[in-house]
């Protein structure tokens, strides 16, 4: 514990060495650490889930535009062909569907941290899929280039240790 107290009080401090929080000890940082780590873990994979949908939806524009990945629906299924270039032609179209209505489902439940923990699991589950499908069909560096494994880990860390502070679970 004296190792995690110094670690965080270390990262709680600015350059000059002023508590960037002043709280009256170590023991009431760790918890707010903790809740706003969640917050932000929260807040990133559920906007990076609600913004990939949007975009494959044609929200932010025509494909080839700037900042268009891409711009429709049928150019995500071009994409979500070549990602599982080892599933059979026909299963395409489930996988792309499935993909869009979970991100869009876990986006959303992660934001407002509704059943969190479902979420975050299912999350990280997808996530996996995801790394494992572009590290068989375009090699391991792939899903890492796109931190992939690193989206999944912050995933897990909501399922394992995510803090409910400030999230719809805690209203009910």
């Amino acid at each position: 514990m004296m190792a995690t107290t110094e670690t965080l009080r270390s990262v709680l401090r600015t350059s000059r060495s002023q508590p960037i929080l002043k709280l009256e000890s170590a023991d009431q940082r760790a918890p707010l650490a903790l809740d706003l780590l969640s917050l932000g873990s929260r807040a990133a994979l559920g906007a990076s889930f609600l913004l990939s949908v949007s975009d494959r939806l044609g929200f932010y524009g025509n494909p080839g535009e700037r900042g268009v990945s891409w711009g429709t629906f049928e150019r995500f299924l071009d994409y979500a062909a070549k990602v599982n270039a080892f599933a059979p032609a026909w299963m395409v179209l489930f996988l792309g569907t499935a993909a869009t209505v979970l991100e869009f489902l876990f986006g959303v439940t992660l934001v407002l941290g509704l059943a969190l923990r479902w979420a975050a699991f299912g999350s990280a589950g997808l996530l996996f899929l995801f790394g494992s499908a572009m590290a068989i069909s375009f090699g391991i560096k792939s899903p890492f280039d796109y931190s992939v494994f690193a989206a999944m880990c912050c995933a897990l860390f909501l399922g394992l240790a995510g803090s409910n502070r400030w999230t719809v679970d805690s209203l009910l």
